[in-house]
């Protein structure tokens, strides 16, 4: 009988291909289909994201490409075998959150939620089963499987391009490495949903996959403040000094982590907090908040036999458990009830702000294995691959019920994610590839934070610390170091200098997550979606030929050392030990971020900054809204004063975004955008005006000056 069902699925999946592939268009620029017979518990349905369909009204229209029609498919032995066609100069991004390379072609990578382990194999954070091409497209294959991804590597014998064999012996030109002119993947399952993505451009594809999984997340105005995350086995009083040092320091702060030893057991957790450490949480908590200080709560959601859920939860677990924690089964609507349940009781109806969730993406062996079960039936592998997605949808459901926003930490995640209130992070620290991941992280749809925990120099304290101030989270991680801003006195008033201009640019920061939120446009991504960038003129295999073999390029010089953040800023991080660096400018002029004086236009320079200046450089006509220094981000209905910095010589435009900065009024219109333009005025003058705030919108601008940082 297996053998006969083994023919008849393989006969179906001839009929299949000779029938030619059906896509169905369900939102502007993005197709789906059915390879076989998809799985109900996928990676969509799982992070339970509708389209945000207004903001596809907003990119530019688009085809189906014509490469769609010739992916091909089989069910061979119960998997199925996609092949999606690639043109010799195409090259690859995303596979999601790489840490050392950009440049994904001829990759073989196996996609599972794992604690990334130093090599960029697959097994990471955030596997998302999302690419994108050079030649303006994205493929997303929503299943919650691990799967394995050939990305240009593998040589068909009847490939319509097949590579030519040569002599090794005399060859030159011989490689291990034969080209291949497709991206094959490996769902093992008997079916998947394959969706293809329309650009034209490679951003216009991340943007329609951001859409597609609801927008981006819009944080808090706090949540784009500064937090330190305190020492393990801090109590009540200690957090309280801690933040009135920060006060008395004169450095910003918004909310603070506690680290496990809030709760009365962890590894497993109890979810309870600490009755020696935290006598009295309320109270605890309105201190806090007297300090305009919020605290977000450590946790990871394997219960302990101590916890006074762990009976109830019990029967709605997993076979495995992890350090002798059971495992809630989120598939099941019992077991996150109990769990949403205690959260709302003992954390969010008190005041916590938030969660960092740890622990939920591996290693192997301290997670559940592959033959534990579940009682919603769903297999090991998939809950592996989802766990992540489920803990952030369960905990923003709970603030949305509350109409509160949050902003928080996890450590895993997946495709359908964008619009989760969470940034990623792990326990890896290398500066170089925590610039890297962050540069990958927009190809997918996630954030990551390059958090600074511990330094062995002033000088790597304060390189590590400038490039946080310009990521999703300006975050010191000092759960095991202790560290403080304040705890090289060489640089510490550097430190303050580059805390407060995170401060200032909160304005900026804020209209470019709406961005992310409202049309998809990832805040921090790599400059090779930035127009007018082109990376070719630094080829490092200058005797190698692309035509011959276009899998080099997958090995040739990567810019994965600098960025772009939010629409008009160039940004290049410093490492230790480093004097000067090159930084690659697109075309048209570009000027620095600090003194407007101009820096070149489609070139590469060199930089000497000196250890006081991370390099930040600004397009020509780029307006820049900042505030005035402050210690806390500006709550509901708070006024904030407006210095607009304008930069270069070009007339300027920007759409600044306002709304009460803590709810989810936005979701029902409550906000608004105000246009900023510099003209030139007939004199010769630059002249900036904002547009009047709508009657009846959000309006938190206070008084508005200019400053024109170039000498015009």
């Amino acid at each position: 009988m297996k053998k006969l069902f083994s023919i008849f699925t393989f006969g179906l999946t001839a009929l299949s291909a000779l029938a030619g592939i059906t896509w169905e268009q369900i939102e502007p620029g993005v197709w789906r289909t059915n390879a076989g017979t998809p799985e109900e518990y996928n990676l969509l349905s799982v992070a339970g994201c509708a389209p945000l369909s207004e903001g596809f009204s907003r990119l530019p229209e688009t085809t189906l490409p014509a490469f769609a029609d010739s992916i091909k498919w089989e069910i061979v032995d119960g998997k199925t075998y996609i092949r999606i066609p690639l043109d010799r100069d195409e090259q690859l991004y995303g596979f999601g959150l790489n840490f050392q390379t950009v440049h994904q072609r001829g990759k073989i990578l196996n996609l599972h939620v794992d604690h990334y382990g130093g090599k960029d194999t697959g097994r990471t954070h955030a596997p998302v089963p999302f690419y994108v091409s050079s030649n303006g497209y994205g493929v997303f294959i929503n299943s919650a499987r691990y799967l394995t991804v050939y990305a240009g590597s593998g040589a068909r014998k009847d490939s319509p391009d097949a590579p030519e064999a040569k002599d090794r012996n005399l060859d030159k030109t011989w490689t291990a490495n034969p080209y291949s002119d497709a991206v094959s993947i490996l769902v093992p399952a008997e079916g998947a949903e394959i969706y293809v993505i329309g650009g034209p451009t490679a951003m216009d594809a991340i943007r329609r996959y951001n859409l597609l999984c609801g927008g981006g997340t819009l944080p808090p105005r706090w949540g784009l403040g500064f937090t330190q995350r305190t020492q393990k086995l801090y109590d009540a009083e200690t957090v309280i000094a801690e933040a009135d040092d920060f006060e008395k320091n004169g450095f910003p702060l918004d909310f603070i982590g506690l680290e496990p030893g809030w709760q009365s057991r962890a590894y497993p957790c109890t979810l309870e907090w600490d009755s020696t450490r935290y006598p009295d949480p309320v109270s605890f908590i309105s201190e806090m908040d007297k300090r305009n200080v919020r605290i977000n709560l450590w946790t990871n959601p394997y219960i302990s036999p101590d916890s006074k859920i762990y009976d109830e939860i019990y029967p709605h677990t997993g076979s495995h458990t992890v350090w002798c924690g059971i495992v809630p089964d989120f598939a099941t609507a019992s077991a996150r009830k109990i769990w949403k349940d205690k959260l709302q009781k003992e954390h969010l109806d008190i005041g916590v702000s938030g969660f960092k969730i740890d622990e939920i993406d591996g290693y192997d062996r301290y997670l559940w294995p592959d033959v534990a079960t579940f009682p919603s039936g769903v297999a090991a592998e998939q809950m592996r691959q989802t766990y992540g997605l489920w803990v952030q949808r369960t905990t923003n459901d709970l603030f949305h019920a509350m109409n509160k926003r949050t902003f928080g930490l996890v450590r895993g995640s997946n495709g359908g994610g964008s619009s989760f209130p969470y940034v990623i992070y792990n326990d890896y620290y290398s500066h170089k590839d925590f610039i890297t991941a962050l540069i990958n992280s927009g190809f997918s749809g996630v954030l990551w934070t390059p958090e600074v925990r511990n330094s062995t120099t002033p000088e790597e304290w304060l390189r590590r610390f400038q490039s946080v101030v310009f990521s999703p989270m300006a975050m010191i991680n000092a759960w095991a170091s202790g560290t403080k801003p304040w705890s090289f006195p060489e640089v510490s008033d550097r430190i303050r200098e580059y805390a407060m201009l995170r401060m200032q640019m909160m304005p900026y920061w804020y209209s470019e997550f709406a961005r992310y939120h409202f049309d998809g446009i990832p805040p921090f991504r790599a400059m090779n979606l930035e127009p007018g960038f082109t990376a070719s003129a630094i080829n490092e295999l200058k005797e190698a030929s692309l035509n011959d073999n276009p899998y080099l390029e997958a090995v040739t010089k990567e810019i994965k050392d600098q960025y772009m953040a939010g629409e008009y800023l160039l940004v290049a991080p410093m490492f230790v030990g480093e004097t000067s660096r090159k930084v690659i400018l697109p075309a048209g002029d570009w000027y620095d971020f600090y003194t407007g004086e101009y820096a070149g236009n489609g070139e590469t320079i060199e930089v000497t900054p000196g250890l006081d200046r991370i390099p930040v450089y600004v397009k020509d006509g780029a307006i820049i809204p900042m505030t005035s220094p402050r210690l806390h981000a500006p709550k509901a209905g708070e006024k904030f004063d407006l210095e607009i910095r304008h930069y270069g010589k070009s007339d300027g435009s920007y759409r600044l975004y306002d709304d009460d900065g803590e709810t989810f009024g936005y979701e029902n219109g409550d906000y608004s955008w105000r246009d900023i333009k510099v003209t030139r005025a007939k004199n010769g003058k630059l002249q900036g005006s904002i547009s009047k705030a709508v009657k009846g919108k959000p309006d938190n601008i206070g008084k508005v000056s200019w400053k024109f940082m170039t000498q015009n």
